[in-house]
């Protein structure tokens, strides 16, 4: 099964490129590729916003790791606008579920993956993990041709808005392992 691991933030809110700050002595991209690959999750699309941020990211992951490099067509455009660019790519297209990821949950495990996996209705475009208060719609497990139709009527509202208008169902997770960091206190 394929992943889309988004990269391609401005980190702006941290003050420094999030996908590279160490967390237990690795790199938070890092981390989450790790995960992803324990849990079966490859080839990993890693979409990311310009060729140097390619190259510092790929030199902190595993070259044996089945990785697929992708620019964002519109550079810091958002992570609606990278899910729709990458799920209409044929390479989302064939497949019947792709695991969605972004490089700021450094605590998410293989057991998080696999969980929505085996948790997924045959009757949902997706599958959301939620620590029983906020959603985190940047982790869930979609049906790239199901919610492609939904995203295509986005007009702004928050993703978790969003993905509550389609069919779904909800995964609480243990809240550490998908706390997303965004500033410096959130790793102190």
């Amino acid at each position: 099964m394929r992943s889309l691991l988004l990269a391609g933030g401005r980190s702006s809110r941290m003050g420094q490129d999030k996908a590279l700050i160490e967390i237990d002595g690795l790199p938070m991209i890092t981390r989450v590729v790790n995960a992803l690959v324990e849990a079966g999750k490859e080839p990993i699309r890693i979409a990311v916003a310009s060729p140097e941020k390619m190259e510092a990211y790929a030199a902190v992951i595993d070259s044996s790791h089945n990785i697929e490099w992708v620019l964002d067509s519109v550079q810091y455009a958002g992570p609606v606008d990278s899910i729709i660019e990458n799920l209409n790519d044929p390479f989302a297209k064939k497949e019947e579920h792709v695991q969605l990821a972004t490089i700021d949950v450094p605590w998410i495990n293989a057991d998080v993956f696999t969980s929505l996996e085996n948790s997924i209705s045959k009757d949902d475009d997706a599958i959301v993990p939620t620590d029983g208060e906020l959603l985190h719609p940047l982790l869930s497990l979609v049906r790239p041709g199901l919610l492609i139709n939904s995203l295509g009527n986005w007009e702004g509202e928050p993703l978790h808005e969003m993905f509550l208008k389609i069919p779904h169902s909800l995964l609480i997770v243990e809240p550490n392992l998908i706390k997303n960091i965004n500033s410096k206190k959130d790793i102190e």
